[in-house]
């Protein structure tokens, strides 16, 4: 596997921080693909439930049973104690790469996007600034979930915005004022809310909801108001069309 970056002198392995895609591990890129069975270590994020990574889900079938799985635990939300998780994470990685072993860090979709790996990536940087680092792009749930629903996120001239789902009434209107498309990433646990505030700013018809996207159990819902409650999914998104044509 080509190392991108510059080679460094000593014995200290390469990082792959590689993107897995949004599920289906059909949406594999090549180079993900022999990123992953190249190396003897890969690093999935651990949540605190202890529930198998979704990223881990996706390779499985590609990785054999002499490689290394190293789990490295990782908060879900930003508590008092994330940082601390991020120290550790960065310093099991680097375990590892100080004994001169290659490391691949799976996360889903895009590992620069809204990912756990830029913690790590920081972390590493910090503790083994010599360390060769490679960065393998996925493709992310929102250009997946444009793709299943059939509707381009902007065409030409266009403005598109990706925020996380907790921004409140106030932000969410001057993003809808600004730009022709928001994306509100990982919407499910506060979605009461969020629909409320979109029928709020007359953007309920504008909505499409898009859960688990490229799998079996994917759902895309263009009627938000008939979202149940068994259609919450933490891997969730909602595109919305913004109302800056009006004046």
């Amino acid at each position: 596997m080509p190392k991108t970056t510059s080679q460094n002198s000593s014995n200290i392995g390469c990082l792959y921080g590689v993107g897995v895609g949004p599920g289906d591990p059909e949406l594999l890129t090549l180079k993900a693909l022999k990123a992953i069975q190249s190396v003897p270590v890969i690093c999935v994020p651990q949540a605190s439930n202890m529930q198998d990574s979704y990223a881990l889900t996706i390779v499985k079938d590609y990785l054999t049973p002499d490689q290394e799985i190293l789990r490295a635990p990782f908060p879900t939300n930003d508590a008092d104690g994330a940082a601390k998780t991020w120290i550790d994470a960065s310093k099991l990685v680097s375990s590892r790469l100080e004994k001169g072993q290659d490391v691949a860090f799976l996360t889903e979709g895009d590992p620069m996007l809204f990912s756990t790996f830029s913690y790590v990536l920081t972390g590493v940087k910090e503790i083994n600034p010599e360390a060769t680092v490679v960065i393998i792009p996925g493709i992310s749930s929102v250009m997946a979930s444009a793709a299943s629903s059939g509707e381009p996120l902007v065409t030409h001239g266009q403005k598109l915005a990706i925020l996380p789902a907790t921004y409140g009434l106030d932000d969410l209107s001057v993003a809808t004022s600004n730009f022709d498309t928001v994306v509100l990433m990982k919407v499910s646990p506060i979605i009461v809310k969020t629909l409320a505030e979109l029928e709020e700013l007359g953007l309920t018809k504008q909505s499409t909801y898009v859960r688990r996207v490229t799998t079996d159990r994917e759902k895309v819902i263009r009627d938000v108001t008939q979202i149940k409650e068994e259609d919450m999914d933490y891997f969730s998104l909602l595109i919305v069309r913004g109302n800056q044509d009006e004046s």
